[in-house]
């Protein structure tokens, strides 16, 4: 696991692109944070870094799923509205996460038994002086595979 803390949009913007240069089609990250903590902002680096145009990227609290244009198709999901495991089954979830592209997952604790066997989670917290804490924690080796770069490429 590692731990960065953002303090500002830029800032998350630029954890985001820096993640954007690892990962690849098929990778899966998992974000979970309270609302507000920057989930959306996040993904909008992340995108960014793929080559998504900037002012496409936003929250996709309503449609649920998102697809952004980019490198590869950027799946924006988001689950804040969903409240049942058989929901989120309902959106042909497997068909994204499975495909040739990234997968994007805001509010990915409600994904629940669903959560997939390997996945970079990104756990976002609020501190008091409104800063942000991300941390990383890869699930697989993959994973830690691409956490070892971003955090190459983030401290150096």
């Amino acid at each position: 696991m590692i731990k960065i803390t953002s303090f500002s949009v830029k800032d998350t913007l630029a954890i985001g692109m820096a993640l954007a240069r690892q990962v690849n089609k098929g990778d899966i990250i998992c974000l979970v944070g309270e609302l507000g903590s920057g989930k959306t902002v996040l993904t909008k680096g992340i995108a960014i870094g793929l080559g998504a145009k900037k002012e496409e990227v936003i929250s996709p609290t309503f449609v649920l799923i998102r697809e952004y244009e980019a490198k590869f198709p950027i799946y924006h999901f988001d689950l804040y509205r969903l409240n049942e495991v058989d929901d989120i089954i309902r959106l042909g979830y497997e068909e994204y996460f499975y495909d040739q592209g990234v997968s994007i997952v805001e509010w990915a604790d409600k994904l629940k038994q669903l959560m997939p066997l390997e996945y970079l989670k990104v756990d976002i917290q609020i501190r008091k002086d409104g800063a942000r804490v991300f941390k990383f924690k890869p699930v697989g080796r993959h994973y830690k595979e691409i956490l070892e770069k971003i955090d190459e490429n983030i401290r150096h």
